[in-house]
């Protein structure tokens, strides 16, 4: 295997690379397609990890809190939104809460309705904002304690919107994994068609090398070897191409989650140098089926 490798990199005296003359433009085509593929390799497996951080990052956070609504006559709202405090008070899995102002009302009907809205004559529910220790809460037995002391509040978990967030970003992760798949598929097919183009154009060569006795296995060896590092070389640069662009990225913000911080974070970093070890073994298995099938048919 060491031997075997060592002949991969730096060539063998005895191989047919000194015989087999290079061809130009299946060269250049190999190098540029493993080069774009690995530039788009990168930024899909950014995009499946960032989703994947983001499906967790609105999962935790929509968990772990929750609102209650409390929609009572006027006479009725300020006992029963003292019923709901006290309540609060002794459930377990609430870490902390607090009724909002008429101004974090305002503020939050401000985007919808503008800053020019009476809110004071608008019979607008109380809101009360409950954050949860990392227990959680019984949702259902607070509903019904709820229910009993303050008949006018409703609890919401949040539960349909994480729903479909985490879905969303679920199915963005697979896209992205699949995205990675449907590259190595349309490398292996351009490297392919490389292959045999320069078998092709080399068939009066390869006549040749047979009549002295070359075996087939020892002819597409040069072919295997050349593409091969033709597809290293090219994934490489493609990823270092692709690497400084997702750096260029923005980096994440609360105010825009979702179209920040779709980059790489930590050890992450290390996942896109696998990208050009598997473009060669992607060009030496596509590359190696060519060329015996290939050979085969050249008499």
């Amino acid at each position: 295997m060491k031997r075997l490798f060592v002949t991969m990199i730096a060539g063998d005296p005895r191989s047919p690379d000194r015989v087999v003359p290079p061809t130009g433009f299946t060269a250049r085509l190999t190098v540029l397609t493993a080069a774009a593929m690995a530039f788009l390799a990168v930024f899909a497996l950014a995009l499946s990890l960032a989703t994947g951080r983001l499906a967790d990052r609105w999962s935790d956070a929509l968990a772990r809190s929750a609102t209650i609504r409390i929609s009572a006559p006027p006479d009725q709202m300020a006992a029963q939104t003292r019923s709901v405090l006290e309540v609060l008070e002794t459930t377990p899995g609430v870490a902390s809460f607090r009724a909002l102002e008429q101004d974090e009302m305002r503020a939050l009907l401000d985007p919808w309705f503008g800053p020019d809205l009476p809110v004071e004559s608008l019979p607008l529910p109380q809101l009360i904002e409950m954050t949860e220790t990392g227990d959680g809460i019984d949702a259902e037995g607070l509903r019904l304690r709820l229910s009993a002391e303050a008949p006018g509040a409703v609890l919401d978990d949040h539960t349909r919107w994480r729903r479909p967030l985490v879905a969303a970003a679920e199915r963005l992760r697979t896209l992205g994994l699949i995205s990675l798949v449907l590259i190595c598929v349309a490398t292996a097919g351009m490297i392919t068609l490389a292959a045999q183009a320069a078998l092709a154009a080399n068939g009066q060569v390869i006549r040749v090398l047979r009549l002295v006795g070359a075996r087939d296995t020892f002819i597409a060896r040069a072919f295997v070897r050349r593409f091969t590092l033709r597809g290293f070389a090219g994934a490489g640069a493609g990823t270092v191409l692709g690497l400084l662009a997702v750096a260029a990225l923005p980096d994440a913000e609360p105010a825009g989650g979702f179209l920040t911080g779709l980059g790489f974070q930590g050890w992450h970093w290390l996942w896109p140098l696998v990208i050009p070890p598997l473009a060669a073994i992607v060009a030496f298995v596509a590359t190696r089926a060519a060329a015996l099938r290939m050979l085969r048919g050249i008499r």
